[in-house]
């Protein structure tokens, strides 16, 4: 089995550090089988999609909406390696998933509007299927609702007409969509339980998402939660795409 990529952009190591060792605990994956580019830190430079069973993207700090004059110029290097690698992962369907700040780059890549208008507070909320959703042979594995883990400042508001909705929450229509057969993108986070949505708390405090004076209380009210269906996702994701014959 080929490995696969793991793209990242947290600059804090202890979030980094521990997005890293979630996405490598729910997909099953041994280090040597999932390569880690910090792209906070390096340039992406070449990718050669035959070199790698799927492309993975993590979230992070960045908001793809945000006015162009006010991104770091890190955050705008990031952007443009990203959509033009993204330019190749659809052209070729090739397997790629990206959470939370992934799926406001490939939504603005595919054309779909991204804003703050679904924005939605750190916390657990109830994500449902939709039809596609439940008939996708990744999404397939994940029950017709379930909690999952999310905290974000914008969302896609509106998806271009080519592009499956997979499934949505209460207050954010669109929780994740399909490209093509292979290429999908999640607005929670499936690499997230209590533990890691702990840590983000402790590392995000002070970066706007929640008044920081409420991490502990934010912190009792995700333990309470009853996230266990998202890491699911990715051993799904492996199973789909890291076999030696091509998957479909």
């Amino acid at each position: 089995m080929k490995p696969f990529l793991l793209l990242a952009t947290r600059a804090e190591d202890a979030a980094a550090d521990d997005e890293y060792a979630a996405f490598l605990t729910f997909s099953g994956l041994p280090e040597g089988r999932l390569h880690r580019v910090r792209l906070e830190q390096r340039p992406l430079g070449d990718v050669d999609l035959d070199d790698w069973s799927g492309v993975l993207l993590g979230g992070g700090p960045f908001n793809s909406s945000d006015p162009h004059d006010v991104k770091s110029p890190v955050q705008r290097r990031v952007e443009v390696e990203l959509a033009a690698l993204l330019d190749r992962v659809v052209a070729a369907d090739h397997p790629f998933l990206g959470a939370c700040y992934g799926i406001g780059t490939l939504g603005l890549h595919q054309g779909a509007v991204v804003d703050g208008g679904y924005a939605e507070p750190v916390g657990a909320v109830p994500v449902s299927l939709t039809d596609a959703g439940r008939e996708d042979p990744l999404f397939g594995v994940l029950p017709p609702v379930f909690e999952a883990f999310v905290g974000h400042k914008e969302a896609v508001s509106k998806l271009p007409g080519h592009v499956v909705r997979l499934a949505g929450s209460p207050a954010c229509p669109v929780q994740a969509f399909r490209v093509g057969r292979r290429v999908y993108a999640t607005q929670f986070h499936p690499e997230l339980d209590v533990a890691g949505i702990c840590t983000r708390i402790d590392v995000y405090k002070h970066a706007g998402y929640f008044p920081p004076h409420e991490a502990g209380e934010l912190k009792e009210r995700v333990a309470r939660a009853r996230v266990e269906h998202p890491p699911a996702l990715l051993g799904r994701f492996v199973e789909l795409f890291g076999r030696p014959a091509p998957f479909g």
